[in-house]
C-alpha cells in the first residue's frame, strides 16, 4: 500500500492498515506477553528514576518559538534584554527554523505566518541581518503570504509595542469590558480562563498604546512598505464577522468619547483584577501568556520593576525557561507537575507497582498538598460550591481544572497511604468539587461551567485559538470514569454524562478529542470510561468504536494522528505516523473493549514493545497534546513514557476495576 497527498495541505498521508482484523491471536502472542512484560519492567525503572525528590514528575512542554520571541520582545520593551539570555534564545529560535526558511507551530507541521514573523523579529533583536541567507529565506515567504498585514492580532499588538504597526490599525479592546455585567454574552467570565487572564491586562495595553523606541527598521515584512496596511472590504452586515467588524468601529469611536474618569476607573480596576490573581509563585495562572502581558500592563500602570509584583513576576518567567546541552533556551508555555504526577502515578500502579510502594506513597503526599482549598474564578458560576480541585501547574490556586481533579482522584485510589482518613477526605473535596462543575448539558468542560457563549470567539480581536470553554468528550469521559470507579455509575449525574458521551459520537465510531490528538485520544478517553461505568463490550457505541481503531491502525502496528486532523478531518483523522502515546490511547480503548486477544492488540503491544529505547524510554518527536485544537499544540515529553506503560499494564496484569480500586 503507498501513501497518498492530501491536496489541501501537499502533506503525505500515511497509509493505512490493508483491512481491519478482528482475528484472535495465534501462538505467537505468548511472545507479544513476554515482550510486553519485558518492556514493561524497563518502563517502570525509567519512570521511578525521573521521580523528583518531593514525589513529582515534570516533563518538558514544548509548544512552539513564539514563546521564545514574545519573552526577548518583552525584555526589549522593559529595557531588561541581556545578551546571555539572547544569544540562547536565538540559538534555540534557529535551530527551529525549516528549511523553507519558515517556523511551523508543531514538529511537522507547515510553515505558519505569525510565527514566522514573530521568530524573525527575534533573531532580528539577536543580530542576524536581514540580508543573511535564512533570514532573506524567511522574509521572502512573509512577503508572499501577505506580510506583517495578514498576521494574527497577537503577533500585530507585539509589532505596535515598537511602532512596527500602528494601534489605529489593531481592533479595540477598551478596559470597561470589566464592567460588563457577568449575564452580559461578553462579560470577561464568558471567556475561558486562559483567555480571561489575557485579555484583561491587554485591555490596559490596548488602552495606553504605549511605543518604545524601535531597534531597527522591518520594512522587509511588508509587500509594499509604503502602505504596510491596504485597506480590506468588510464583510457582508448580516454575517457574524461583518457584525463584529462593524462593532469595533463603533468601539473606536466610544475611544474618542470615553469618560476620563470612567476610563481611569476601569484601568484601576484591571489593575487590580491583575494583582490579585498573582500567584505565590509571582506568574499568573501557572501560564506564561498572561504573565508576559500582566507585566506589561501593571509596568504601563506604574508599578516599577522594583515592585514586588513585577520582581516576583519577572522571576517567575525565568522559571519558565529550560536552558539546554547545547546552551540554547526554551520557553515552556506552561509546566505541567501536576498532571504529569497524577498520569505517572496511574501507570505505575497499573504496570503492578505495589500500592504501598514508597515511591507512589511519596507521589501520593505531594498530590495531597496540591489540593486548592480556596475559591478561585469558577466561583463566580457556582459560588456556593466549596473548593477541592487541583490545578494543572505548581502553583495555580485561581484555576483548578476538572480533567486534572478527575485524574489525581483516580491516582490516589489506587496508592494505599499511610494516612487514609486524610485520603478520603481529599478525594471526598474532589468528587465533590467535580459534581458541581457539571454542565447543564451533563457533560464537562475544564475550567468552567456552561462557558459556552459564541460571542467571545467572534471579536476580530480573538483571532488566536479557542476562546471559551464547552464541555468537551476527553474531559467528562475522565470525570465519568473517576466517578465510576467511586462506586457512582449509576449516580443520574454520572448517567447524564454518559448520555451527552454516547450522542457526541463520531459517525465513524470516534470522539473529538479537545485536549489531545485528536480523534484517538478521544477514543482513548471515552471507551475506558464507558466500560468502567458498566456499559458492556457489546454496546453497539463500543463495537463502532473498536471498528475504527482496527481501520485506522497503521501498517506497523501502532497508531498516530496528525494535528492536521483538527482543520482537515476527512484526510487525517486517525491518521499519521505511529506514536507511542497514541498507540498506547488506542490500545487503551481496545483493551478496555474486551479485545486483548485481537491481533490488532497484539500487533500494537509489539510496535511498543520494538520501538522501545534500551533504556525504557520512548522517543516521539511528534505534537500529541493540543493547547487550541489547530492554533497551538504541545508535546509532552512525558506522554511518551506514562500512557505506554499504563497500555502495558493493561494488557499483562488486565483492566483495573472500580471494585478492585476500593476494596
Amino acid at each position: 500500500m503507498t501513501a497518498t497527498t492530501d491536496g489541501s495541505t501537499g502533506a503525505t498521508v500515511p497509509p493505512r492498515a490493508a483491512s481491519a482484523s478482528t482475528d484472535r491471536t495465534t501462538p505467537a502472542a505468548t511472545g507479544v506477553k513476554e515482550a510486553a512484560e519485558g518492556a514493561m519492567r524497563r518502563a517502570t525503572d525509567h519512570l521511578l528514576a525521573r521521580q523528583d525528590a518531593q514525589g513529582w514528575w515534570k516533563g518538558d512542554l514544548e509548544t512552539n518559538v513564539t514563546m521564545d520571541a514574545e519573552d526577548l520582545l518583552l525584555r526589549q520593551f522593559l529595557g531588561i534584554r541581556d545578551e546571555a539570555t539572547t544569544t540562547a534564545a536565538a540559538l534555540f529560535v534557529r535551530g527551529e527554523q525549516r528549511e523553507d526558511g519558515t517556523w511551523a507551530t508543531f514538529y511537522g507541521g507547515p510553515g505558519e505566518l505569525s510565527a514566522t514573523i514573530e521568530a524573525y523579529v527575534a533573531l532580528r533583536l539577536a543580530g542576524d541581518a536581514p540580508d543573511a541567507p535564512h533570514m532573506a529565506k524567511a522574509s521572502a515567504w512573509i512577503r508572499e503570504r501577505g506580510g506583517i498585514a495578514a498576521a494574527r492580532v497577537f503577533t500585530r499588538i507585539w509589532l505596535a509595542l515598537f511602532g512596527w504597526w500602528k494601534w489605529e490599525d489593531l481592533p479595540e479592546l477598551p478596559p470597561e469590558l470589566l464592567y460588563f455585567p457577568r449575564w452580559f454574552p461578553l462579560s470577561i467570565y464568558n471567556f475561558g480562563q486562559w483567555a480571561r487572564q489575557t485579555i484583561v491586562p491587554l485591555t490596559v495595553v490596548s488602552a495606553k498604546r504605549p511605543v518604545r523606541p524601535a531597534p531597527f527598521p522591518l520594512d522587509e515584512l511588508h509587500t509594499d512598505p509604503s502602505n504596510p496596511n491596504p485597506p480590506r472590504p468588510l464583510a457582508s452586515p448580516v454575517s457574524w464577522e461583518g457584525l463584529f467588524q462593524r462593532l469595533d468601529k463603533v468601539v473606536r469611536g466610544y475611544r474618542k468619547v470615553a469618560l476620563r474618569r470612567l476610563r481611569g476607573s476601569a484601568l484601576r480596576s484591571a489593575g487590580r483584577w491583575i494583582v490579585e490573581r498573582q500567584e505565590n509563585d509571582g506568574a499568573w495562572g501557572g501560564i506564561q501568556p498572561p504573565a508576559v502581558y500582566s507585566v506589561i500592563a501593571l509596568h504601563l500602570l506604574g508599578y516599577d520593576l522594583d515592585h514586588p509584583v513585577m520582581r516576583a513576576g519577572l522571576e517567575s518567567l525565568d522559571r519558565y525557561a529550560l536552558w539546554r546541552e547545547d546552551g540554547s533556551r526554551m520557553v515552556e508555555a506552561c509546566q505541567s507537575p501536576v498532571w504529569d504526577t497524577c498520569l505517572a502515578a496511574i501507570a505505575l500502579a497499573d504496570a503492578g507497582l505495589p500500592a504501598d510502594h514508597p515511591q507512589l506513597v511519596k507521589a501520593a503526599d505531594w498530590m495531597l498538598g496540591e489540593q486548592i482549598v480556596r475559591p478561585g474564578d469558577w466561583a463566580v458560576k457556582r459560588p456556593h460550591l466549596p473548593p477541592g480541585g487541583w490545578a494543572f501547574e505548581f502553583h495555580n490556586d485561581n484555576y483548578p481544572d476538572i480533567d486534572d481533579t478527575a485524574e489525581v482522584v483516580l491516582a490516589l485510589r489506587r496508592v494505599k497511604h499511610h494516612d487514609p482518613e486524610r485520603m478520603e477526605k481529599a478525594i471526598g473535596r474532589g468528587v465533590r468539587w467535580n459534581l458541581g462543575m457539571q454542565s447543564k448539558n451533563g457533560a464537562w468542560g475544564a475550567f468552567d461551567v456552561d462557558n459556552t457563549s459564541p460571542f467571545p470567539n467572534r471579536l476580530p480581536f480573538c483571532d488566536f485559538g479557542e476562546v471559551i470553554d464547552p464541555p468537551s468528550a476527553d474531559v467528562t469521559a475522565h470525570v465519568v470514569e473517576m466517578l465510576a470507579f467511586e462506586g457512582m455509575a449509576h449516580d443520574p449525574r454520572t448517567r447524564r454524562g454518559i448520555d451527552w458521551l454516547l450522542a457526541e459520537q463520531e459517525q465513524n465510531g470516534s470522539w473529538f478529542g479537545r485536549w489531545g490528538v485528536n480523534y484517538v485520544y478521544g477514543t482513548g478517553s471515552v471507551v475506558p470510561a464507558l466500560t468502567a461505568a458498566g456499559l458492556p463490550a457489546s454496546h453497539p457505541a463500543i463495537r463502532r468504536a473498536v471498528t475504527w481503531l482496527e481501520q485506522v491502525q497503521n501498517e506497523d502496528g501502532g497508531w498516530g494522528e496528525d494535528l492536521r486532523s483538527y482543520k482537515y478531518a476527512g484526510e487525517w483523522s486517525g491518521r499519521g505516523a505511529s506514536t507511542p502515546s497514541q498507540t498506547a490511547w488506542a490500545l487503551m480503548a481496545l483493551l478496555a473493549a474486551g479485545e486483548k486477544d485481537a491481533k490488532a492488540v497484539e500487533r500494537g503491544v509489539r510496535w511498543l514493545a520494538e520501538t522501545q529505547r534500551e533504556d525504557g524510554s520512548w522517543d516521539e518527536p511528534y505534537f500529541t497534546g493540543t493547547g487550541f485544537p489547530w492554533d497551538f499544540s504541545i508535546n509532552y515529553h512525558l506522554y511518551r513514557q506514562v500512557f505506554p506503560l499504563t497500555a502495558l499494564g493493561r494488557y499483562v496484569h488486565g483492566e483495573p476495576t472500580p471494585e478492585a480500586e476500593r476494596s
